[in-house]
């Protein structure tokens, strides 16, 4: 099963970070949200990947948030997911901008999929999705 997922992701400390094709970006402290789709094969395995990339027991990068997760200090900290929904444009525009354009968001007309606060952000992540898949909004 596939659908829309976000990670809440949380980097202690300030990083300088290679991005691929994005360049070298500047992340402050705080957490993180990004917000893709997992509708091809295997679903929300995407997830499990991403888990395993920041732990460390995978190094291959594919996407952006694949060098954020590679950094040593980053981890994991909530995955909020919307089944069988494609919502992930919906939950990147009601997110607060990261200011790194074009993150996780190269297929799409979005300026990006990543979000930022130096705190919190898992309410305003299961807020965004409940909010996006609503059939009554």
């Amino acid at each position: 099963m596939g659908g829309t997922y976000t990670l809440v992701i949380a980097l202690p400390e300030p990083a300088t970070i290679d991005v691929g094709a994005l360049g070298t970006q500047e992340f402050s402290a705080g957490r993180y949200a990004y917000t893709g789709s997992a509708f091809g094969p295997g679903g929300f395995s995407r997830v499990d990947r991403h888990r395993e990339l920041a732990r460390g027991e995978r190094d291959t990068r594919h996407w952006h948030v694949d060098y954020l997760l590679g950094h040593p200090t980053a981890a994991i900290e909530a995955v909020v997911r919307t089944p069988e929904e494609d919502v992930e444009c919906a939950v990147g525009r009601t997110l607060p901008d990261a200011g790194i354009d074009g993150f996780g968001a190269s297929d799409c007309d979005c300026v990006s999929h990543l979000a930022y606060a130096a705190n919190g952000l898992l309410d305003a992540v299961e807020r965004a999705h409940r909010e996006s898949s609503d059939p009554d909004e």
